[in-house]
């Protein structure tokens, strides 16, 4: 009996540090919380590229890192909550996607002493994150979704060689639009097109204000706006009611034959740049020493959809024909 209790009393003792051993492991683990606006390819690939490029930097999730997820469905009033629940569970670290999360976490974390790390922001500087383009702030840097404007529109006339109009649906309410127009407009002269601006702040009106783009306006390029994107197959809709191509930000929608064409950002590598970022902040590195990145010409890439472009009555310039960018 004397043996058996002890045989017991040990097994217990053992399951016992066991236990504690498997609460220190899951202690040790560092907590990052994510917060997105909504469920959407661009922005769920940069979500992939963050865990990713952390894992390649020794940071494997479940061993050493967990992660909170955390979106709004795109309801910007929901965003303070989110931040709060997401702050509420102590992360070492916050991801935050778009320009509307990313501004609100600031605000909202201010002084808590978690480092913000943005992605999918166009413009840092306009939208006030960080100071300048070659420094980040106090607890904030990140990864920005920054187009070539020259690029695309070089694209955009090997595309549409007559085109001289370029229309820019926007949300005047959101500062990466806003942004990325004016990046438009000084990038348009150079490249030999007029830019026509169409206001859009509610997905209701997208009807109405990209057909009074008709008969001024000779191709629509869809920005990578928070609006437009999980929009854009209404955009498309119109535009071709109104006998205008459209060149988008995003390839997902030429993928699927609703778009003609896109001249992208890879978003996977947007959330690349921000997870090296991120493995920089967590190994000690102050946010503030380390400028927002920007994605280089090499991160861009075109698509042709042959369906699309057939439906919007064009034709694939022979100068195309060969750039192993089109898809049926």
């Amino acid at each position: 009996m004397m043996k058996s209790k002890s045989a017991w009393l040990s097994g217990l003792a053992l399951a016992g540090a066991l236990m504690v051993s498997a609460g220190s492991a899951a202690a040790d683990q560092i907590r990052i919380g994510i917060a997105n606006f909504g469920e959407h390819p661009q922005l769920n690939a940069a979500i992939a590229g963050f865990k990713k490029a952390l894992t390649a930097n020794g940071f494997v999730e479940g061993k050493d890192v967990v992660y909170s997820e955390s979106h709004t469905n795109f309801d910007a009033s929901l965003v303070p909550q989110m931040i709060a629940k997401l702050q509420a569970e102590q992360p070492k670290l916050m991801y935050t996607i778009t320009t509307p999360v990313s501004q609100i976490a600031k605000k909202a974390l201010a002084g808590s002493g978690i480092p913000i790390v943005f992605a999918a922001v166009t413009d840092p500087v306009a939208a006030k994150l960080v100071p300048s383009w070659d420094s980040g702030d106090e607890g904030m840097t990140g990864a920005t979704d920054l187009q070539d404007v020259a690029a695309v529109m070089a694209f955009t006339k090997k595309l549409l060689p007559n085109a001289k109009r370029f229309g820019v649906p926007y949300n005047p309410g959101e500062a990466n639009d806003v942004a990325l127009l004016e990046k438009i407009k000084e990038a348009a002269p150079a490249a030999g097109f007029e830019v026509v601006e169409v206001g859009i702040d509610n997905v209701n009106d997208i009807q109405q204000r990209i057909a009074s783009l008709a008969g001024k306006a000779d191709v629509i390029y869809g920005p990578t706006s928070n609006l437009i994107q999980p929009a854009i197959a209404a955009v498309s809709a119109a535009a071709r009611q109104a006998g205008i191509p459209v060149v988008n930000a995003d390839d997902n929608a030429v993928r699927s034959g609703v778009v003609p064409a896109s001249f992208a950002v890879n978003y996977e590598q947007v959330g690349v740049n921000a997870g090296n970022i991120a493995a920089e902040v967590l190994k000690g590195k102050d946010p503030k020493a380390i400028p927002p990145s920007r994605p280089a010409y090499k991160d861009h890439a075109a698509l042709i959809s042959k369906k699309a472009m057939a439906a919007f009555g064009i034709e694939i310039p022979a100068s195309l024909a060969d750039c192993g960018c089109i898809v049926d």
